[in-house]
């Protein structure tokens, strides 16, 4: 487990223009472990202070998985109640620190998201993705839920198409489903065309007002004010029911497919 958990990258680059790219990774998918979830909070918290930075991308290495959502061996490990918060708390401070960033962040989602990884994806600004882009939030199928991810997952998709991928947590649904339901902006066939896609974007975004976007970005997250202590207390949710037996057992199984 302590190899896994310690495995995994955040890399950051800016170019001239004043647009920071943000990349994580990890051997298993992508998957978040608590390192990685801190490391990618506090990076764009500190990107979003500097004043050299326009406009921030965020992406995952790879090509096939763009997050697998939260680390099975970390999960599993967990044994006690502040352990637990402590861990769904690293993907509410990534979503906060989205939420929080005066910024813009464009999302680049290459392939398949799960859980926390959708959270990730509904935490940017502005999405896009590849064919290959499928989502499913999987937590209720291992004995938790996603209580953490749902609030910025509800805020893209609406509460019906939240519930749906909620509830069906076994159902893979296409990038042109969640398209159609606002958490991707447009779709492409290729990694490359949406890569060009994106330069494009982001470099009309590096050029505009920041002050603008800043205002802009306010009015986007209007109503997700109390955030900081709803996803605290979402995260005490999820590490009291990873600890149950139920889920536990629910979690060794899905390990063992």
């Amino acid at each position: 487990m302590t190899e896994a958990v310690d495995q995994g990258h955040v890399n950051v680059s800016t170019n001239e223009a004043g647009i920071a790219t943000i990349e994580f990774g990890h051997p298993l998918s992508n998957s978040l472990p608590g390192k990685i979830l801190q490391k990618l909070a506090e990076t764009i918290t500190s990107l979003g202070k500097d004043d050299s930075v326009a406009v921030i991308i965020l992406k995952s290495a790879g090509e096939r998985a763009f997050c697998a959502g939260a680390s099975f061996d970390e999960l599993i490990s967990i044994n006690d109640l502040e352990t637990g918060r402590i861990f769904f708390s690293g993907f509410a401070n990534v979503i906060n620190a989205c939420r929080k960033c005066p910024k813009l962040i464009i999302g680049r989602v290459q392939g398949k998201a799960v859980g926390g990884g959708v959270g990730v994806a509904s935490a940017v600004d502005y999405c896009y993705a590849t064919k290959f882009a499928d989502v499913k939030l999987s937590e209720l199928a291992v004995g938790i839920g996603p209580f953490v991810v749902g609030p910025a997952v509800e805020r893209k998709l609406g509460r019906s198409a939240m519930s749906q991928l909620a509830i069906n947590a076994t159902e893979w649904r296409s990038a042109n489903w969640a398209k159609e339901n606002g958490l991707y902006a447009e779709i492409f066939e290729s990694a490359q065309a949406m890569d060009e896609q994106i330069d494009v974007l982001a470099n009309k975004l590096a050029k505009s007002n920041p002050e603008a976007m800043r205002l802009l970005k306010q009015i986007f997250w209007e109503g997700s004010e109390n955030w900081d202590e709803l996803l605290k207390e979402r995260a005490a949710m999820s590490g009291e029911l990873v600890l149950s037996e139920f889920t536990v057992n629910a979690i060794n199984a899905f390990k063992k497919k």
